[in-house]
Formats: structure tokens, C-alpha cells, sequence
């Protein structure tokens, strides 16, 4: 999508810190973290939520979990992590193209919200 914040970060047009890359997903730290080790983990190709996923892209999803714990590693967040990804406005997303929140680096409260 020619409008999506993401795919422009993909696409090179908008920097940003990089963390992992292969040909299917693309992750990068967070500008505003959460924790102090926060990175997204986005698929190239547009997808808008998890409400999006299909049989026909899911291939890529069960990839970015493949992904999430070589840069959990890589990251030495040996004590755990949480992954998140909100879904629609009223859950928090504020970019509409599906993505993974790492989140560790510290003893994370339980709660959620």
C-alpha cells in the first residue's frame, strides 16, 4: 500500500533501525519502546491485522514465529519476552499493517493493560 507507514519502512523510503531482514519480513526497533528492548517484526507484503490473515499469506506469519526467537536470541533476552500485536483501534493499532511487538529487556509487569 502506497499510504502505509510500514510498507514504507520496507520499502527503504523511511529509515529505520533495522534489526532483521530476510525476502518475507523486515524488523525494526520501536520509536517509542515500551520496554527497553521493543521491535516490531512486520511481513513485506501488506496485510492489515491479524484479521487478515489467511490461508493464502499465512505461510508468512507462521514465519515471522520462526523469526521472533533467533532475534529474541540475538537480543540475549535469555529471562523471556512477550509478543504482542493489537488488532483494530479499540485494541491499540495505530498502524494498520499487521505486526509483532518483542517486547523484554526487564521483568514485564503481568497486567496487561
Amino acid at each position: 500500500m502506497s499510504d502505509c507507514l510500514f510498507c514504507k519502512i520496507c520499502a527503504g523510503e523511511i529509515p529505520s533501525a533495522k534489526v532483521y531482514e530476510d525476502e518475507l519480513v523486515y524488523a525494526f526497533r520501536d520509536i517509542a519502546p515500551q520496554a527497553p528492548t521493543h521491535i516490531l517484526v512486520i511481513p513485506k507484503n501488506h496485510i492489515p491485522s491479524v484479521d487478515g490473515i489467511t490461508a493464502e499469506n499465512s505461510a508468512v506469519v507462521a514465519h515471522i514465529f520462526e523469526v521472533i526467537p533467533a532475534i529474541a536470541a540475538a537480543e540475549n533476552l535469555t529471562g523471556g519476552y512477550r509478543v504482542v500485536s493489537n488488532c483494530g483501534a479499540d485494541a491499540g493499532q495505530t498502524v494498520p499493517h499487521l505486526h509483532f511487538h518483542i517486547l523484554g529487556g526487564e521483568t514485564l509487569n503481568p497486567k496487561m493493560a
